[in-house]
């Protein structure tokens, strides 16, 4: 039989619930949660000789439950003629002290302060229908005699679905009074509110409403949030953040609802906070692979991401994530990151932390008590260590942290924390800087020195490896070179280039040191970053080699603006992020692609030179628009694809005559090579520039 209502508005109906409970007899209704289920929450809040009323008590077994536990002094009133005369009837003998009395809870026939808790078991929900006005005045009737009746220090404990008008009205109404407000979640109440019924996916909460004495004139309000049961409420600033705190964690209730019933949700992903703190601590992704058949020991698995790794693709991105899944072999696979600023013991550890979480995410046809791995890359849960932290004006906050690689050598890297999941500059650090090598030589210091010297650390940038650079986006950049026709000259005579973005410097530092005869204008709008690179990136000018900080749209349109006396640049780069992620083109801006700027980069390019271009375009439509404008100021364009990334290299020149084909590239390439393979030159053997043009594809 379906006794649930046509619509929400019945709920504050007299007649439903008369036929309502006839209809049921005298089968207990729990509409929240067993006794059992709720007691942990009860017996916080409620002491054993404390006088209880329970408001709209219909016929739930709560009221008896915490009677047979030793709550004696408890009152009921239901609006329910019917309900009240069968609850009667069944407590009369066995609970001689409880009472049931038909009363309307807007307008009740008690003195005031004549109890110390009014326990509320969703009927504030089953009222609070709508925001009608009629309805709104009902509920205010309602709160308000809440109030009246409820000694100072007592407590109105509210059993709620927590909907946001009813949050809304609940909570704007008690703060206004001066009360306490705090909102406590109900463990694992996701799996438990009707199961039968699965439109109701809503986790329950508890709200603990506490009356204190009037103040005149304070404006004092508390909110506070109770995520577990053992936990310690987290403070809010206002009932704003406690709106939004309390829907964070609904998403996430229905969201493991759905996937439960094998809802086709696509990429999902999610954070876990903190509880204490409310800070991000795990960030998960959900990949299912419809492919694997399923098998008994294939349903689910979790991996965890090492620590400075979740940049990579196979981490990082969508379709990374579903290739880890598929080769993994499980039917749902859950990556995990770990977020910086966060500690982590040990794998065990994080496994403890993580177990009966994500469980909740477990897919469909999950055997019972099956066991879940958890898989890493060599059981490692890798190592960052953040160097720096601050806040740029212009490029908000960032951290310099150093973090181990998948071959246990470390890098050192510039994340912008308002993408936390791109790297913006990296650069390796040299071998024999580990930490134990650092630690070990602070150590020997500390004895060597004199008592009275103090032991000053070297220069974080002292540690860089100049001569390797980690982007690949940045080895083919300098492939790009070989596009100048002469590679074995360019170590020999003049090379003017132009770099417009900075970062961590290492791009325009490598031109710099194996090309001897270069000389480099480096563009960047934010001063913060030329700090950056200095400090930490080994970064540092030169009589070759000088950094400019302004505008690069203005420094180029001022340059070409010159006439006769304009510069004219061999190689022009342009490495420059966007600040607005809403684009869909995240490097560069777009106004470093309209055709007016693109005139101006070609009155300052020389006639054989070379534009550089580094292209991150998730938008198609808008990538093929920056090509054909590209190619309508410079006639012969190359396009070189990073594996495993978004960034896309575009070479530019003004003259289809010098267009090379793939193996005349890759001759010159190698050429350019072998030239800075000579002894001295300090070039890296992990890469070859010929690698990096082998996939070049003229537009």
């Amino acid at each position: 039989m379906n006794l649930l209502p046509k619509s929400s508005k019945e709920f504050g109906s007299v007649d439903y619930w008369e036929k309502f409970f006839q209809q049921r007899g005298k089968k207990a209704f729990e509409w929240y949660g067993t006794y059992l289920e709720l007691c942990g929450v009860l017996h916080k809040y409620i002491k054993p000789r404390e006088k209880v009323l329970v408001i709209g008590c219909g016929n739930s077994e709560l009221s008896e439950q915490l009677y047979d536990v030793g709550y004696r002094d408890i009152v009921n009133i239901d609006i329910s003629e019917v309900v009240i005369k069968q609850m009667k009837e069944c407590n009369a003998t066995r609970r001689p002290q409880m009472s049931f009395l038909k009363m309307d809870m807007t307008q009740m026939e008690f003195p005031d302060a004549s109890f110390h808790v009014v326990l509320d078991k969703g009927t504030l929900d089953a009222v609070l229908t709508d925001e009608e006005e009629k309805t709104l005045q009902q509920v205010d009737r309602m709160l308000a005699e809440v109030g009246r009746v409820l000694q100072v220090g007592g407590r109105y404990l509210c059993i709620s679905l927590a909907q946001a008008h009813i949050l809304k009205k609940a909570v704007g109404h008690f703060s206004r009074e001066g009360w306490m407000v705090r909102v406590h979640q109900v463990a694992n109440s996701q799996d438990q509110v009707l199961e039968a019924e699965p439109q109701f996916s809503l986790p329950v909460f508890a709200f603990i409403m506490t009356k204190f004495r009037p103040v005149p004139g304070s404006a004092l309000q508390i909110f506070e949030l109770c995520a577990q049961e053992q936990g310690k409420p987290v403070r809010l600033e206002s009932a704003e953040r406690l709106a939004e705190a309390v829907r964070e964690r609904q998403q996430y209730a229905w969201l493991c609802s759905q996937l439960r019933r094998k809802a086709k949700l696509g990429s999902v992903s999610l954070d876990l906070c903190d509880g204490d703190t409310g800070e991000p601590r795990y960030t998960l992704h959900v990949v299912d692979s419809p492919t694997v058949k399923p098998s008994r020991d294939n349903h689910f698995a979790i991996f965890i991401i090492p620590q400075g790794r979740e940049t990579e693709w196979l981490f990082g991105m969508d379709e990374g994530r579903k290739q880890l899944a598929a080769s993994a072999g499980f039917r749902r696979l859950i990556t995990v990151a770990l977020h910086r600023g966060q500690q982590y013991e040990s794998m065990d550890h994080i496994q403890a932390e993580l177990s009966a979480r994500v469980m909740e995410l477990a897919p469909a046809g999950m055997p019972a008590q099956q066991q879940v791995p958890f898989l890493s890359v060599g059981g490692d849960i890798g190592v960052r260590t953040v160097q720096h932290q601050d806040c740029s004006a212009l490029s908000g906050n960032y951290v310099i942290e150093d973090v181990q690689g998948d071959d246990k050598r470390y890098f050192r890297r510039l994340i912008f924390l308002s993408n936390r999941n791109v790297v913006q500059s990296e650069a390796r650090l040299l071998k024999d800087v580990s930490y134990k090598a650092q630690k070990k030589r602070k150590k020997d210091r500390k004895k060597q020195r004199p008592a009275d010297v103090e032991d000053l650390p070297a220069a974080p940038g002292q540690s860089i490896d100049k001569s390797y650079l980690c982007c690949e986006h940045h080895k083919a950049m300098i492939a790009g070179l070989a596009l100048l026709r002469n590679p074995e000259l360019l170590l020999e005579i003049p090379l003017a280039l132009l770099v417009v973005g900075l970062g961590g410097g290492s791009l325009p530092l490598f031109v710099h040191d194996h090309f001897p005869k270069s000389c480099i204008d480096a563009v960047e709008i934010d001063p913060s970053m030329l700090e950056v690179a200095t400090q930490w990136f080994g970064f540092s000018q030169s009589d070759r080699m000088k950094v400019h900080i302004a505008d690069g749209l203005d420094y180029i349109a001022s340059l070409a603006g010159g006439g006769e006396a304009r510069p004219c640049y061999d190689v022009i780069m342009f490495d420059v992020d966007s600040k607005d992620p809403t684009l869909g083109m995240s490097c560069p801006p777009p106004a470093f692609v309209e055709q007016s700027f693109l005139q101006n980069v070609k009155s300052i390019l020389t006639p054989e030179g070379v534009f550089i271009l580094n292209l991150v375009c998730r938008d198609l439509g808008l990538k093929d628009s920056v090509l054909a404008g590209l190619k309508a100021v410079f006639p012969l364009l190359y396009v070189r694809r990073i594996e495993g990334e978004v960034n896309e290299i575009l070479f530019c020149q003004l003259h289809p005559e010098q267009k090379l084909t793939t193996p005349e590239l890759l001759e010159t390439a190698q050429a350019l090579e072998q030239t800075l393979r000579k002894p001295g030159r300090g070039w890296d053997d992990t890469y070859v520039l010929s690698d990096m043009l082998k996939t070049v594809k003229i537009v």
